[in-house]
Parts: structure tokens; sequence; C-alpha cells
């Protein structure tokens, strides 16, 4: 597995643990569209491929309606039935069988209160837990697996829900406002006595110095490195630099006039020799 696609991965693990409560070990809902190609394209044992996709120990489920749906479709698709029984049962309330992808709708239901990740391979499907809060989506694609990045409705919903959190609800107000002495609270309606008990509280936290908000210290722009900064250039109005400068570049002149000089003698001389 790459780095970049394992990170990309880990990433929306850590959202839906953070947002919607999933915990290790990780429950794996399996239909059998998804069981036929684990095993068609060699990703067993089943455990090990999804633990390495997620990132830690995982416990693989179905239902019986899959597993009887499985065995319905015949011999071609035996070894699929044998795999499928050796998962773990979820439970389900259906009396008479009911199509395996209904199965998996009605285990999840509103709002997947069991934290269930959902493997299958059918993009209806796939496109159905789209629209529901905190149900995220694990496919294969020849012999790799992917975990579905989270809808856009999934993240409204976290955000929305991280909001709720943050603010007081009414029954937080009243129990506060029964709390407070009727020295800071004046007589008056109950809008105006809830909005008296939201000042009160934002101003003990101001006393006790808690913020609403986090503030984060802005990385300051640093001064320029010494070392690749040019030398200062002296100032028009100082003659004895000026001249000093004049004096160090006729020297250099000189030298390479002599060198010159000398190397050309040596090769005008003619030879001596015998």
């Amino acid at each position: 597995m790459r780095v970049k696609k394992q990170k990309r991965h880990r990433k929306v693990v850590r959202f839906y643990s953070a947002c919607f409560g999933f915990r290790e070990p990780y429950k794996v809902l399996l239909d059998g569209t998804l069981v036929h190609h684990l095993l068609s394209h060699g990703l067993s044992p089943a455990d090990d491929a999804l633990s390495r996709l997620l990132g830690a120990r995982c416990l693989l489920f179905t239902t019986k309606c899959n597993v009887a749906e499985i065995r319905s479709l015949g011999p071609s698709h035996t070894e699929t039935w044998e795999a499928a029984k050796q998962l773990m049962v979820a439970r389900c309330d259906h009396e008479k069988r009911v199509s395996g992808t209904n199965c998996i709708l009605s285990v999840i239901g509103e709002n997947n209160s069991e934290h269930f990740f959902v493997g299958t391979q059918d993009p209806d499907l796939r496109k159905k837990f789209r629209e529901v809060p905190g149900v995220p989506v694990i496919y294969g694609l020849k012999n790799s697996l992917f975990l579905e990045q989270p809808s856009f409705n999934q993240r409204e919903f976290a955000k929305l829900a991280e909001e709720k959190r943050l603010h007081m609800t009414e029954s937080e107000v009243q129990s506060f406002f029964k709390s407070t002495s009727k020295e800071n609270l004046s007589d008056g309606d109950d809008e105006n006595q809830e909005e008296q008990a939201r000042n009160v509280l934002h101003s003990k936290k101001h006393s006790l110095g808690v913020k609403d908000k986090p503030q984060f210290k802005r990385n300051r722009a640093k001064g320029p490195n010494p070392l690749s900064c040019k030398k200062k250039k002296p100032k028009a109005g100082n003659p004895d630099v000026q001249n000093q400068d004049k004096e160090e570049t006729m020297a250099k002149r000189k030298r390479i006039r002599k060198h010159k000089k000398s190397g050309g003698n040596a090769k005008n001389k003619p030879d001596t020799g015998s």
C-alpha cells in the first residue's frame, strides 16, 4: 500500500472516530459482493486485509439474509458461501429472507448506532449510504481495497453536531439560571433571564481567564540570514573610505599586469639549448 493512500485512509478513520464515536476493534459489515471480490482477487485472509486498510483490528460481520442469498446463486458461488458462513452474524429482524441490500439497510438504520463500516461493491448501495450520517463505506478495485471519503452531507452533519456541543442547551441554561443567586439576575421575562444568565456565565469565564475561542500564535517573519546578505556599501560623503577602496583596486590591477608581463616574457625568450 502506498504511503499517500495509507495516510488518506487513516485521516478518514480519524474523522469517523472523532465525529461519530467509532472505536477499536472496528466492526465491518460485509455483503456477498465484497466477499466474492476478496476471494476472486486473492485478498485473504480478509480480516488481515481490512486491518491493514483501517490500521487496527477488525471484526467481520454479515447477515443471515446475505448468506442465504449467496447460497441461492448456485454451485458457482460455493466458495463464497463457505467463506460467508465463517463470519460473525449481525442481528436482523427478518423472519423471511429479503435481499442482501435491504437487509444491510435495515441493520444500519438511520444513524448507524452499531458503528459499522459497510463493505460492498454495489454502486447503488454506496450512493445511498453517502446520504446517511456516520456510515463509512469500503469497496474493492482489482486487488486493492479503498475507503470512501466522507460525503458533503456527512461533513455538514458533523459540523452541526460540533456547534451544538459548543453552545448551551435549554436544560443547561435553566439549571444554570436556578443555581445563580437572585442578586445577579433581576426579575423579568424568561428571555431576559436567559440572556442575563448567559452574560453572567460569560463574565465568570472572563474573570477566570477562559477564552471562548482558542487563539493560536502566528509565525512572525524572522530577519534575513546575515550570511546571505550583501555587505553594506560605504556612504558617498566619506572620502577616506573611498580613497582606501581605490588604492586596493589599483594594487590588484598592478599585480595582475605584472603577472601577465612575466608570463609573456617567458614565452618570447629564445631557446638557448644546443
